[in-house]
């Protein structure tokens, strides 16, 4: 059998790979043989969406192409997408879908639904066409994070297989996932990962091909813990008289796209309610990973422009909404009253 060599254009979309806030991300393409194992990494950056050439030529084994981001800082790599081609292989795209527009690494909340596209084209059915060309194999794995993990310099290789499913047609099919799998204690705090890889099934027919299954795309979706928040310094129903304490307020696992402050209004707790945000209560989080703050403040009296029942609570505002973290009510009295007689002598 003559040997052939096959150039191609390698397609892969790095637009999840761009960020417009910092810090900054640079891709690239690192590109497999297959069987010899070689390995060799295209030598310009990639453009956020485009097509070049395979930096080596593809033999009839075939090819794998990963597709990297390096994130400037802190300095931290991820892998974005892969796929694999051949002289004759099926072929498969994985795209995952959440309410978060984030395009770096698609994510989602723990109590937030996602979406998984999965579309495969170019299986064969005719009875004389070989097994690896009539269906792939679609595999679906979990991995936990721990408690504050982020997922750097995760070993995925640990991670576990929750099904695996034969896929014979050609197609679109969408898989939703009304909650995630990640396991954990409280259902809400859980931080990890799902991936759903799409491989060919092994292609052995001696002395031609010895091919073992080969990964044609993956892609994989993070999953970040609720927030939770708390106030100190004053507590629920207390009278306050003349001057307003020092209040403390703690935010935990803000999520990583999302706006949290205090606010204040007259009155009791309402749902929805928009007041006066308490000066030095905000934080704004844009990055890769839920963060944790805790903000002591002092001076915020103007925020107070009468006496009487006040409502104090933390909002945090997500893509998938505006929740509440915290909330108290008190009374407020700043009046100073004087007890005493005016009189006169002429």
């Amino acid at each position: 059998m003559k040997t052939f060599v096959l150039r191609i254009a390698v397609v892969i979309s790095a637009i999840q790979a761009v960020s417009a806030d910092a810090p900054t991300y640079t891709n690239f393409i690192r590109q497999y043989q297959t069987p010899s194992n070689v390995v060799w990494d295209c030598s310009d950056a990639v453009a956020a969406s485009g097509t070049q050439l395979s930096t080596l030529a593809i033999n009839p084994g075939g090819a794998r192409f990963d597709l990297w981001t390096i994130k400037s800082s802190p300095l931290t790599e991820y892998l974005l997408n892969t796929s694999y081609v051949g002289a004759y292989v099926p072929m498969a795209e994985v795209h995952i879908r959440s309410e978060d527009p984030y395009a770096t690494i698609c994510r989602t909340r723990a109590d937030r639904p996602f979406y998984v596209d999965i579309t495969v084209s170019g299986l064969l059915s005719g009875a004389a066409d070989p097994a690896a060309s009539k269906s792939v194999t679609l595999f679906h794995h979990m991995q936990s994070y721990g408690v504050g993990g982020t997922g750097v310099n995760l070993d995925r290789t640990q991670a576990t297989l929750l099904t695996q499913v034969a896929v014979a047609t050609n197609g679109l099919q969408t898989l939703t996932y009304a909650l995630n799998a990640v396991t954990g204690a409280d259902r809400t705090k859980v931080r990890g990962e799902e991936r759903f890889s799409v491989f060919t099934i092994a292609d052995v027919r001696p002395p031609t091909y010895s091919i073992p299954a080969l990964q044609l795309a993956s892609q994989y979706i993070q999953i970040w813990p609720l927030a939770d928040g708390a106030i100190a310094g004053i507590t629920q129903g207390q009278y306050v008289r003349f001057q307003l304490p020092q209040l403390t307020f703690t935010y935990n696992d803000l999520y990583p796209n999302s706006t949290t402050y205090a606010q204040v209004y007259k009155g009791d707790p309402q749902l929805g309610k928009t007041g006066t945000v308490v000066p030095g209560s905000s934080r704004v989080v844009n990055d890769s990973t839920p963060q944790s703050i805790v903000l002591p403040v002092t001076g915020y009296d103007a925020a107070f422009d009468s006496d009487g029942r006040w409502t104090i609570e933390v909002v945090t505002v997500t893509p998938f909404g505006i929740d509440r973290l915290a909330y108290l009510s008190f009374d407020l009295d700043r009046t100073i009253r004087l007890n005493g007689s005016f009189t006169t002598t002429e």
